[in-house]
């Protein structure tokens, strides 16, 4: 199972779009999001990756969109890797399907006739989230290998769910790519949130 963090967001560029973004909860890709999405798609075109899961956030579609075209495979998306509706950060209802507004190019690479295994009921506590990644994760570990797209705190529990006691939680870069193979009745670490391939690319722009 490859797991793939989305790129980094516009609004952690440009946090004065927060003050006016008609979907402040749902930001873009920033330009380096999108060159760092670019580079984890040149690092996955050989890899026998036979699914793509990816979040219903526009900045994980941004973010799996180059490596389905790496990969000439359509993208499932699934509500149940969303990321997390803390109550002290949002005050609207997040999405559980792809922005309405999706541009006809990602829309072209969506398998629209896949149905989300999981639907989040939001608010949820940081427990809660762990919970239905976990649940989520299981369902999609049924699918010969899988890439999932998704966010850091949901990678937490998926990967949790995946490795159980033996799971230390670490930090998830932006755009990381992590690989768990299942060998002798468990799943171990063959990457662990590697960053490799960006490596020819300047530190993620984060304002201050």
């Amino acid at each position: 199972m490859w797991i793939v963090r989305h790129g980094n967001r516009h609004d952690f560029v440009y946090p004065q779009w927060f003050n006016y973004a008609e979907k402040k909860y749902d930001p873009p890709l920033s330009e380096d999001g999108i060159i760092q999405a670019k580079a984890v798609a040149k690092r996955l075109e050989n890899e026998p990756i036979k699914h793509i899961f990816c979040s219903p956030f526009l900045r994980a579609i941004e973010t799996a969109y180059p490596i389905a075209i790496a990969l000439n495979l359509p993208i499932k998306i699934e509500s149940g890797l969303g990321e997390w509706h803390n109550k002290d950060w949002m005050d609207t209802k997040p999405l559980t399907q792809y922005p309405d507004n999706l541009e006809k190019k990602y829309l072209d690479v969506i398998n629209l006739d896949y149905q989300p295994q999981i639907y989040p009921q939001y608010p949820e506590t940081l427990e809660e989230i762990y919970q239905r990644t976990a649940q989520t994760t299981k369902i999609l570990m049924n699918y010969h290998n899988p890439l999932i797209v998704g966010h850091s705190v949901a990678i937490q529990g998926m990967i949790g769910a995946l490795l159980g006691h033996e799971h230390q939680p670490i930090t998830i870069p932006l755009c990381s790519l992590s690989k768990l193979r299942y060998i002798d009745d468990k799943w171990q670490w063959e990457l662990k949130a590697d960053t490799s391939h960006l490596s020819h690319l300047p530190p993620p722009i984060i304002a201050h």
